[in-house]
């Protein structure tokens, strides 16, 4: 709860409730009415044609979110990271992208990274006041050792958070690619930034919960920032990811099954290719499209840079 100090300065109150006013989503939807006089249908209903709104409000970034993904595949291929910084839900959405890199692409955990004000206490719970401080993420980022072949993707639903501001303009001041994923237009953490995605998707169904449209747009930002420049690097083949690396049952079957649907071998060739590979589903690929032995066929994936499209073709 907040304390009588955060009410003693009327003039900076009266300012932040001015900033407020003049955010897209802080606005009510007053055309809805009361929703709790709806029936639990005509919630599910009004709910799920608001979340409509969101995809479309993302196609009409397309454009930022191309040059994001190209800026951010140039980097990783310089050995830089892609680091989300931000506040509550925001900062939630980029520790979840981050966390799910490395079971997905095969990545090391120090290539994508989620930076959260209040630190992982605020994963679980609500850090009161972090998201004011500007200067704990350029503290975070400097205990990183961040740098100019790194990108710094600052995710705030208002746009004005001081914590991915303050983080966003020191990063740029180093060179890193700065990114800005925001709610409304014209925001602040958009002009830090070199490439603002600013999603503007309008009213939320609960007045101020940025928790649900805004933070579902972020949600699909993120996967498209993530997933997309791992397609860059060759982490996929026809669409299919391939550097998995299978550390429970599910994804062993999964292991296998990815090579008997793409190369059609049979089960027991493909978990023979899967053992040689030590594991890994793109060099076994690579075994049974070619015919070479693993010794064969690891160093003409390295040389391909883990393209399996140009290993095929060197090694064929």
């Amino acid at each position: 709860m907040p304390n009588e100090s955060a009410f003693e300065d009327p003039s900076r109150l009266s300012g932040l409730i001015d900033v407020l006013a003049g955010l897209s989503t802080e606005q009510a939807n007053t055309d809805r009415g009361d929703l709790d006089l709806l029936s639990t249908i005509d919630l599910v209903t009004a709910m799920n044609a608001e979340d409509r709104r969101v995809p479309e409000a993302v196609a009409a970034q397309a454009g930022n979110i191309a040059l994001a993904v190209d800026g951010i595949t140039a980097r990783f291929r310089r050995g830089g990271r892609l680091i989300y910084i931000g506040a509550g839900t925001a900062g939630r959405v980029g520790v979840l992208d981050a966390s799910e890199c490395p079971p997905t692409f095969g990545t090391d955990p120090s290539m994508v990274v989620g930076l959260i004000a209040g630190g992982d206490t605020a994963i679980r719970s609500a850090v009161e006041n972090a998201e004011d401080d500007a200067d704990a993420a350029v503290a975070s980022l400097r205990e990183l050792g961040l740098t100019e072949a790194d990108t710094v993707v600052g995710i705030s639903a208002s746009g004005r958070t001081p914590y991915v501001v303050g983080g966003l303009t020191y990063a740029r001041g180093i060179g890193a690619l700065t990114v800005a994923i925001a709610a409304n237009a014209g925001s602040a953490i958009g002009a830090a930034a070199e490439i603002p995605i600013e999603v503007v998707v309008g009213p939320e169904f609960v007045t101020g919960s940025t928790r649900l449209k805004a933070g579902t747009a972020q949600k699909l930002v993120v996967n498209m920032l993530s997933t997309l420049s791992m397609i860059r690097l060759g982490k996929t083949y026809r669409g299919v990811m391939v550097d998995l690396r299978a550390t429970n049952e599910k994804l062993h079957a999964r292991s296998v099954r990815t090579l008997i649907q793409l190369t059609g071998a049979a089960q027991d060739d493909a978990v023979r290719a899967l053992v040689e590979a030590d594991g890994s589903v793109k060099l076994a690929l690579l075994m049974l499209f070619t015919g070479a032995s693993a010794q064969a066929a690891a160093p003409a994936l390295a040389d391909a840079d883990g393209i399996l499209r140009d290993a095929i073709a060197a090694l064929s």
